[in-house]
């Protein structure tokens, strides 16, 4: 599913203004001690719209990326953590929603209690894992933990089928690394190696901690043995963001035929599935080198490896020792984060996972009043007619694609705000005695909600994200946006801001998450939401022409001395920031010829407040461990390179801060690519 990156928030008071009313404008929403004006914007607009902001608000040590959007999530947090503070204050009823957060919240923030219990919530688990003595038993351990969404070996899920969008089905995915991403294992660089080397020393850290001391001078070699071969086996990041190449839907005879060494109708029992259907294989390769590893490697090593599992994805949850030794490799070291963050705001995390939308129903009610949503609204369709008016005038593409394009464009639905039906949480069993136990009833319980998706239409009413999400996305299975409430404010719309600012900011997020319809990805899905051949050759080939001028352009960026950033990684989010800022624009063209600019303010035209007010967005320190890892494992660019990239492509942005040839931030035309 394609989402724009995480972008926090401020205040939720601060909604919508109406795109159409007359120009009221008490608060312009550029700030000029955010900029640095000793610097061309010509030569580096990134550093000029944000150099001021970057001086006056240094990173604070918990984090390894702070922008300016996550100073306002830490007030975000602050409301949010209000909310449910005033919630323990109450007496709630027993079974309530209220009652469920609030003693969750309290569980997780009851240290003394946690410490007390130490590592003693996960002795019946290790026992049970100490019991097993055949593959039989490994693969019935595998579902067991598995239903609890912890994920050993491979991931299982409900999602729609690619090619049958209005049907959920069984999705099995590689997965069971414990640093996550393939390249880890498998480079053989220097940064790889220390982090193998550093990731080695982590598990035998964390074994100890858990009472194995013996078997931490020999069970983390064998534990990078396993995980290295399934690295070996899996997809790169680029590969797994080819749709096609990922979609290979079987019966489970055929799955089973495909690893014979695997008694999946045993699993399924396990988790709770009685009737898994046609299952979609994403990666078949892999599975048939799981396949080879059930006859190869042997029970007492999986028995170190799934206890290695179940300490790896319980420790935020255990004792203080478990939390800062899992904060200290994969925060400190991975990110360069210098310290943890507050306990209440890990959490607050937790409860969001575990029950979000619970949160969420509570959240809107207090803070989000439902005429947002006809506001909303209003800014989107005016985006949506402004790329209608762009694919029309569009040169490279044929009249056929277009007329589809238009189709699909057309038929883009829109969610906003919070969900029209909420998720029940009846049967979710949460008390103020374990935090663990809480945390492992709330996996049960969204695993079984998932699972009971499956073989059944899609439910288009469902929400990807929590209504206190500071986030969007486009889902390509759905056709369909969605902008949660928690996105619906500054630093993205301001309630009594001028349009060219509001256009600048949350009309290029619109934009963005449309334009992903039309991405190197979207676009292969057609206006239901399957994955089907829509354009014509000649049609594909000038799109991939033009979006290969992005990958060079992006390739060329210089991250780290030896490290480019990666443009064939992050086209589809490159696409959609370059769609998003010219779809907006476009939009605020038509809205200026309605309802005219009041002129300069504070010296900008309404033009250079568009451009402005989108690379604010984006300003952020980032240390350099955290440039490199994200470099290597996001979808999305860096912050710099969000504002630089799309803008170095858009004529409109050159007359606007008068870039001409030899600035830095000029690009030859013959290099520039025109998509959306």
């Amino acid at each position: 599913m394609n989402k724009l990156f995480l972008i926090p928030l401020i205040s939720i008071s601060m909604l919508l203004y109406s795109c159409s009313q007359k120009h009221k404008i008490t608060m312009p929403g550029i700030d000029l001690s955010n900029l640095d004006t000793t610097i061309n914007p010509a030569s580096n607009f990134y550093l000029y719209a944000n150099g001021g902001w970057l001086k006056k608000h240094p990173m604070p040590s918990d984090y390894s990326r702070y922008g300016a959007f996550d100073k306002l999530q830490e007030d975000n947090d602050k409301l949010v953590h209000a909310l449910v503070e005033s919630i323990t204050e109450t007496k709630n009823q027993e079974g309530s929603v209220a009652q469920k957060v609030g003693d969750f919240f309290l569980s997780g923030m009851d240290t003394v209690e946690i410490e007390k219990e130490g590592i003693s919530p996960l002795k019946p688990e290790f026992a049970r894992i100490m019991k097993a003595v055949n593959i039989e038993d490994i693969q019935y351990l595998i579902g067991y933990y598995h239903s609890m969404d912890i994920t050993p070996l491979f991931d299982f899920s409900g999602e729609p089928d690619s090619k049958n969008s209005e049907m959920m089905i069984s999705h099995l995915y590689q997965g069971g690394l414990g640093l996550g991403d393939r390249d880890y294992y498998v480079n053989t660089n220097a940064h790889s190696k220390e982090i193998r080397s550093e990731y080695l020393k982590h598990i035998k850290k964390m074994l100890s901690l858990a009472g194995f001391d013996k078997e931490s001078e020999v069970w983390p070699n064998i534990i990078m043995n396993i995980e290295t071969r399934l690295a070996i086996a899996s997809k790169t990041r680029l590969e797994l963001r080819d749709p096609e190449s990922n979609y290979n839907k079987i019966k489970l005879s055929d799955v089973q035929e495909l690893t014979p060494n695997f008694h999946w109708s045993g699993y399924f029992k396990t988790i709770g599935l009685s009737n898994p259907g046609d299952i979609n294989v994403g990666q078949p390769q892999f599975f048939k080198e799981v396949n080879k590893m059930l006859k190869d490697v042997s029970v007492e090593d999986w028995k170190a490896y799934l206890t290695w599992s179940l300490i790896d994805e319980t420790a935020p949850y255990l004792s203080s020792a478990f939390v800062n030794q899992n904060f200290n490799f994969y925060d400190k070291f991975m990110t360069g984060r210098k310290t943890i963050r507050p306990r209440w705001r890990r959490v607050l995390v937790s409860t969001n996972h575990t029950m979000g939308e619970a949160l969420g129903q509570l959240f809107v009610e207090k803070y989000f009043p439902p005429a947002a949503k006809q506001r909303m609204l209003k800014l989107v369709e005016n985006l949506r007619l402004a790329l209608a008016d762009r694919i029309k005038k569009l040169t490279w593409m044929g009249d056929s694609t277009k007329e589809k394009a238009l189709e699909k464009l057309k038929t883009i639905s829109v969610k906003i705000g919070y969900p029209d039906k909420w998720r029940e949480y009846s049967s979710l069993q949460i008390n103020r005695n374990s935090y663990l136990t809480n945390v492992l009833n709330g996996r049960r319980f969204n695993v079984a909600w998932e699972l009971n998706q499956i073989n059944k239409p899609v439910d288009h009413s469902r929400w990807e994200m929590t209504p206190q999400t500071v986030n969007a996305y486009y889902n390509p299975s759905n056709n369909e946006i969605c902008f949660p409430a928690g996105i619906l404010q500054p630093p993205f719309f301001f309630a009594d801001g001028d349009d060219a600012v509001n256009y600048g900011a949350i009309g290029v997020v619109i934009g963005h998450e449309i334009t992903h319809g039309f991405d190197d990805q979207g676009r292969k899905y057609d206006k239901k939401g399957n994955l089907n051949e829509w354009w014509t050759k000649e049609d594909e080939k000038r799109f991939t022409e033009h979006a290969d001028k992005l990958v060079k352009q992006f390739n060329s960026f210089v991250v780290d001395s030896d490290l480019h950033a990666d443009g064939s990684l992050t086209l589809g989010e490159n696409i959609a920031d370059f769609g998003g800022l010219n779809i907006s624009y476009t939009a605020l063209q038509n809205a200026l010829k309605e309802n005219p600019a009041p002129g300069k303010i504070d010296g900008f035209t309404a033009e250079q407040r568009f451009y402005l007010a989108y690379a604010h967005v984006w300003g952020q320190h980032i240390t350099d461990k955290e440039k490199i890892r994200l470099t290597k494992e996001d979808v999305h660019s860096l912050g710099e390179y969000r504002v630089l990239g799309p803008l170095e492509n858009i004529p409109e942005f050159y007359k606007a801060f008068g870039v001409k040839p030899g600035d830095a931030m000029y690009l030859s035309e013959d290099k520039r690519a025109v998509i959306w």
